[in-house]
């Protein structure tokens, strides 16, 4: 009953002045609430990142050519570099751990059916390719590339939904022929794709990836058709290419071989890479690890800047609570000489300063809650708004989805009211060792 009575003499208390008491929560308030959108925004943007990484497989090893710096290229008229195809076969000779391998040709080039045009990526590859790349054939017949197309190097290829929407908007893709100007090759379309949503760059270890205007071919039928050498022309001048293969993308079978495989395949490759530094080898497993570990980086930093917050706000309750002990001094002084004892006037102010920290928190969890739905929109408005400046943003904040971390509102909580337990502390004590007398006689 004392402790029920002492409540409601403090929430009558607080009543009295709602503005004040309303602008001393607002601490807490915000506190809360960052907590809770903070580490929604971090889990969601670490969900993004990890769902990409992810999806190239724990088992996955990616071998993967870079473009040196041009100084370092010993020819400047016929530059070669890059992934060799007889170091992915001494790969597989020397590893027997690696299931699957494939490799894979990319070069940009116009594909052209009739009066219509579109420029897009020729990946030339194997039929596990759209395995590790999770692409799905969509469901009107068709078919990927397959082993007896390599082995005949047949003109054949699939392409993906935003070359079928280009090129045939009205007629049906399946066993028409695009044509490739810069080769005066026809290719019949075997197989259309379902969408696949473009996977973003990972950091500096993979390049980004748009499936929507990719056309795919065996690879055994890119070497014989257009080779090794690619003339492009840059600035007015020709440039020679010579590339055997983009990337090799490796498959083992258990988790715990893939740190001792990809360690031995960049033994294999150092020796004619390592001084140009034209090959880089990715492994998603160590990705991922990073990946989690950045998010529990920057839950901490979110959950650190709203700590700040909160005690700012308990700055905010203590000075507050020190002006109510003075323009209550004859409040106590009375209540002293009713007989009330120091710890009923301690009990008095801490109660409302637990009161001001309780709503302040409960505020801002509902605050919190209407967080993820707030930033969908106003990603949507810069979206709408600046479509430059917002494609230029990472995927990771474009495509994020906001995720409460339910375990954080329990903490934030506690900490406010821990807080509000503080701030409130010295007031209380200085208001309970007043003089009766003299707090009576205060004016």
């Amino acid at each position: 009953m004392i402790w029920w009575r002492t409540f409601t003499l403090g929430v009558k208390s607080l009543t009295l002045h709602p503005l004040r008491t309303g602008l001393t929560m607002l601490g807490i308030l915000i506190g809360v609430w960052a907590v809770i959108v903070l580490t929604a925004i971090s889990q969601g943007a670490s969900d993004q990142v990890q769902k990409q990484i992810e999806s190239l497989g724990a088992t996955t090893i990616i071998a993967r050519t870079v473009k040196p710096p041009e100084e370092k290229l010993a020819d400047r008229s016929a530059s070669k570099y890059g992934l060799l195809r007889s170091e992915l076969d001494q790969i597989l000779a020397t590893l027997p751990t690696i299931q699957k391998a494939v490799p894979i040709r990319e070069i940009r080039r116009q594909f052209t059916y009739r009066d219509k045009l579109v420029d897009g990526r020729l990946v030339g590859s194997t039929p596990g390719y759209a395995v590790v790349n999770q692409l799905k054939i969509r469901d009107r017949g068709g078919r990927f590339l397959t082993d007896a197309d390599g082995l005949n190097s047949e003109n054949v290829c699939v392409i993906a939904d935003g070359v079928a929407e280009k090129l045939f908007p009205y007629e049906e893709p399946l066993g028409k022929r695009i044509y490739i100007p810069e080769h005066t090759d026809f290719y019949r379309v075997v197989g259309v794709l379902e969408s696949r949503n473009p996977s973003a760059a990972i950091g500096g270890s993979l390049d980004s990836q748009d499936f929507s205007k990719d056309v795919y071919i065996p690879i055994q039928t890119m070497q014989k058709r257009i080779g090794d050498t690619i003339v492009t022309r840059r600035s007015g001048q020709f440039q020679i290419e010579m590339m055997e293969l983009n990337q090799i993308t490796l498959q083992v079978e258990r988790v715990s071989q893939v740190r001792t495989t990809a360690a031995v395949i960049q033994n294999i490759l150092a020796p004619k890479h390592s001084e140009i530094g034209d090959i880089a080898v990715v492994v998603p497993l160590e990705l991922l690890e990073q990946a989690r570990n950045l998010r529990l980086m920057f839950l901490g930093i979110g959950v650190l800047i709203a700590c700040i917050s909160l005690m700012v706000g308990g700055i905010g309750i203590m000075n507050i609570m020190l002006a109510s002990v003075t323009e209550r001094t004859r409040e106590i002084g009375v209540r002293r000489a009713l007989g009330a004892k120091r710890s009923d006037i301690v009990r008095q102010f801490l109660v409302e300063t637990i009161v001001l920290s309780f709503a302040g928190a409960f505020l801002g969890i509902l605050l919190g809650f209407a967080g993820p739905p707030m930033y969908r929109l106003f990603i949507g408005l810069v979206a709408s708004g600046f479509p430059e400046q917002f494609e230029a943003l990472p995927s990771a904040i474009r495509d994020s989805q906001p995720t409460i971390v339910y375990e954080t509102i329990p903490l934030a909580v506690l900490i406010a009211v821990m807080v509000g337990l503080i701030s409130g502390l010295y007031p209380a004590i200085r208001a309970a060792k007043m003089n009766p007398i003299d707090a009576l006689r205060h004016e």
